[in-house]
């Protein structure tokens, strides 16, 4: 081990930066024992040099990435800017040179990952990207080691720390959406606009992620159908609640002979469900093995250091194989080309709340209508009747997603319905 210091530089001082830049620091002490090496962090990349920062040493500033690319010394580049561009091309320009690569960019990950991961391959460097999905829950390392001898079928997790607290809280203390988000806001949980969380735009960037690495297949973002959780009321927690269920937005992943299923979506969970138990910010990763059966990740999803804690052991990662020359050792492990299923084809049971007119038959009128679309009735509870209309919550069996819109879509039209309040998967 003949190399004593390993330089690196970061891009970005944010929330995620400034807590990598506090951890390289705090752990400074033991960090030579950790991997055999000195960590140097000589750079970091601001847009504003003159920006006050406290506690930073600004020598280390500088707004040209040229000072960074050119510095044959750096060998481990660090990527917290968020965003597509400049970080993509900044990436590959890293790569291309031999430099290492860390990443917490989901956004990079999930849509251009195959292209960073072939250039890291093509250059026998590392590109870790561990902080891009659950914060500070390590994933993507037991997915692609620890549990690399399991078939994994089935992926479903919690991983957007905003709409799990929303939700929780919509459970627990009976408050609205919009005051659940308000909330989540005066936290710091959510940001001024929440769209990419309560529309699941980030758990679906973060679950295309986790499928191609379990699955060993390609999936981007686009490919995940994703819904938010906007559309969910006080009804319909409140016969969650009567169903001994709670309502989560789930990303769900499962490997089929169809192809791979993907989704984000709110969903009833049984209570008995280790993710049902998951509240507040907090985030888990539920996997289904071939060979370790049920294993659940969880811990903080978000956050200065718990995001800047898988940073950090991705640095201490790509340092260990700096130090015994074997770096690209784990690479691209997406070696199958298996489809990934049109949503529509999915199968799913479903909650469906319904204002109907009170008068005989317009049950027997919606169950010919299900019927006809090949939709099985589980079960219907009509708790509320007033003199004209009452409401009933009709619970599906499994079925495919284009039969029960194809269902729904004609129950509009019928003068017997007169409103589909709610439409939630069942898990």
């Amino acid at each position: 081990m003949g190399q004593k210091k390993i330089k690196a530089a970061l891009l970005g001082f944010g929330t995620v930066g400034t807590g990598v830049y506090k951890l390289i620091q705090r752990r400074a002490d033991v960090m030579e024992h950790t991997i055999g090496a000195q960590l140097e962090l000589t750079r970091i990349l601001v847009r504003n040099r003159n920006k006050p920062r406290e506690g930073l040493d600004t020598s280390l500033l500088t707004d040209n990435w040229k000072d960074i690319l050119q510095d044959e010394e750096i060998q481990i580049v660090i990527e917290v800017m968020g965003g597509i561009e400049p970080a993509r091309t900044m990436i590959l320009e890293a790569l291309n040179t031999g430099k290492n690569v860390v990443t917490a960019n989901k956004d990079l990950v999930a849509e251009y990952g195959k292209e960073l991961l072939d250039a890291a391959a093509d250059n026998r460097c590392d590109f870790l990207f561990e902080a891009a999905v659950a914060g500070g829950i390590p994933i993507i390392r037991p997915l692609k080691q620890c549990l690399a001898g399991n078939a994994i079928s089935e992926v479903v997790g919690i991983v957007n720390g905003t709409t799990n607290y929303i939700l929780t809280k919509m459970f627990e203390e009976g408050v609205s959406f919009g005051n659940a988000l308000a909330k989540a806001k005066e936290l710091g949980y959510a940001e001024a606009d929440p769209t990419a969380d309560v529309e699941g735009l980030d758990a679906g960037r973060k679950v295309a992620i986790i499928a191609s690495v379990a699955f060993r297949s390609r999936v981007v973002f686009g490919d995940v159908y994703t819904e938010g959780i906007t559309g969910i009321t006080a009804e319909d927690i409140h016969y969650a609640r009567e169903f001994d269920s709670v309502i989560k937005l789930l990303g769900v992943a499962r490997s089929t002979e169809d192809g791979i299923e993907v989704g984000v979506y709110p969903m009833l969970l049984n209570k008995e469900h280790p993710l049902a138990s998951v509240r507040d910010s907090f985030n888990a990763v539920f996997v289904h093995g071939d060979a370790v059966d049920d294993a659940m990740f969880y811990g903080r999803g978000a956050g200065e250091l718990p995001t800047a804690s898988a940073v950090m052991g991705d640095i201490i990662d790509v340092a260990r194989n700096l130090q015994y020359h074997c770096t690209g050792r784990i690479s691209c492990t997406c070696y199958k080309n298996l489809p990934v299923k049109i949503f529509n084809d999915v199968k799913n049971k479903f909650f469906i709340r319904m204002q109907v007119k009170n008068q005989p038959g317009v049950l027997a009128r919606i169950a010919t209508v299900f019927g006809d679309h090949k939709v099985s009735i589980a079960r219907v509870v009509q708790k509320r009747a007033r003199d004209t209309e009452a409401e009933l919550v009709i619970v599906t069996e499994k079925v495919k997603e284009y039969h029960l819109k194809d269902a729904l879509r004609e129950l509009k039209e019928k003068d017997s319905i007169k409103d589909i309040s709610s439409v939630i998967r069942e898990y």
